[in-house]
């Protein structure tokens, strides 16, 4: 949280203009729940991205739409993990209006490879399949789909009900 954003951004950018990604993905301007590393990697993204002048096509931020959160609570009532529950989306330092939300991928055939990968970090997170809580003890609900709002770049084509893009490379030609 303390680097230099311009200095950090310069070395992203060495790595974007070496491997030549059409989209970049980091956490939103809120680090996703707060987190100053994650701020800061969020502004460090965001400038490589401005710097590299069209070389990456789309960036996208994390997200986790509000409705959800709001299921998530709903299945955690009884607090079946030992994890907090909260009683109101506006206690949580995280989740965002569904409206603000751009792309949903569904990544449910990786769910067990991503909670292994999520025990693998005990020290920060708590995993109780299917919940998970991190160091502020509120607990989720792991996600085999994964949400993202696109922040530049083309929006690709909507799909479902809801209009999501469900490919982070669609709209790019």
């Amino acid at each position: 949280w303390r680097a230099d954003v311009d200095e950090a951004a310069g070395a992203l950018l060495e790595v974007i203009r070496e491997v030549r990604p059409q989209v970049l993905v980091s956490y939103d301007s809120n680090g996703f729940y707060g987190h100053p590393d994650h701020i800061q990697a969020h502004r460090v993204a965001w400038r490589a991205f401005e710097l590299a002048d069209g070389l990456v096509r789309k960036f996208y931020a994390t997200a986790i739409p509000k409705s959800v959160i709001a299921e998530g609570i709903e299945l955690m009532q009884d607090d079946p993990a030992g994890f907090l529950a909260v009683d109101s989306l506006d206690d949580l330092p995280f989740g965002v209006p569904d409206e603000q939300v751009t792309t949903e991928i569904d990544a449910t055939g990786f769910l067990d490879a991503k909670l292994t990968a999520m025990r693998a970090h005990a020290s920060q997170i708590a995993v109780d399949d299917p919940f998970f809580a991190l160091s502020d003890k509120v607990g989720q609900r792991a996600l085999g789909f994964e949400y993202y709002t696109l922040l530049a770049g083309p929006r690709g084509p909507g799909r479902g009900d809801r209009g999501w893009e469900d490919d982070l490379f669609a709209g790019i030609e």
